[in-house]
């Protein structure tokens, strides 16, 4: 359930410049600058039923769940919806397969009614005390891809987030049938009084990234979440 201040946050910016910067092919060796980038990936699973439990896992909210954290997710509106900018898509070749639009895509639902994530939806996760979210970290979807074999999306951080950045989720399944997850992201403080607490905040960062990965790992319910 969202709050009044989840749907005042949909209103506000995100905390940082660099958006999609997490998807660069180079961010560990040049991440922008002042940041300090993070990457894990992990081999998940095998199978087709991995892959579907491990797809509705990520976009329902699972992936925090399972690293042991609260999570509450606030829907993008319609009128934001209907401005989402949908990039050209390209076949193999390289050749443009499906044009540039703009406006929502349809929404997706699990077999037991959970809802899909839409760019723009906003995502609170942290301790989770009497169905109430304590110590908040807010977020907002701003990238969203998902085909054949890889689903991709990433979070940027709002006002009120200890870190400035981005952090994204990759899921892919390789040729061989192997489901891999990947964790990427890039942050800094965003508070001058967070800096002195930099080597432990990194230290946590890898930490729940390790999480992250196992949450995909455990055993695959007989109904999606």
């Amino acid at each position: 359930m969202s709050t009044d201040r989840d749907d005042a946050r949909q209103q506000q910016a995100v905390t940082y410049a660099a958006v999609g910067a997490s998807q660069a092919p180079d961010l560990m060796q040049y991440p922008p600058a002042g940041y300090r980038p993070l990457e894990l990936r992990g081999r998940i699973g095998h199978g087709d039923d991995r892959w579907a439990y491990a797809v509705d896992e990520l976009l329902t909210g699972g992936v925090y769940r399972g690293a042991g954290m609260g999570v509450r997710i606030t829907p993008v509106s319609a009128a934001d919806a209907e401005r989402e900018y949908q990039p050209v898509e390209f076949d193999e070749q390289g050749e443009p397969a499906e044009p540039a639009q703009v406006g929502a895509v349809d929404e997706v639902y699990t077999g037991s009614g959970a809802r899909h994530l839409r760019a723009g939806d906003i995502i609170v996760v942290g301790l989770e005390v009497r169905r109430s979210i304590w110590l908040p970290l807010p977020t907002r979807v701003v990238l969203l891809e998902v085909d054949e074999g890889r689903v991709m999306y990433a979070v940027g951080t709002l006002p009120g987030h200890p870190f400035s950045g981005e952090e994204s989720f990759t899921l892919e399944q390789t040729d061989d049938g192997s489901v891999w997850l990947t964790v990427r992201s890039f942050a800094r403080p965003a508070s001058w009084w967070a800096w002195p607490l930099l080597p432990g905040l990194l230290l946590a960062r890898t930490m729940i990234a390790r999480r992250f990965l196992r949450a995909l790992m455990g055993p695959i319910s007989a109904q999606p979440a």
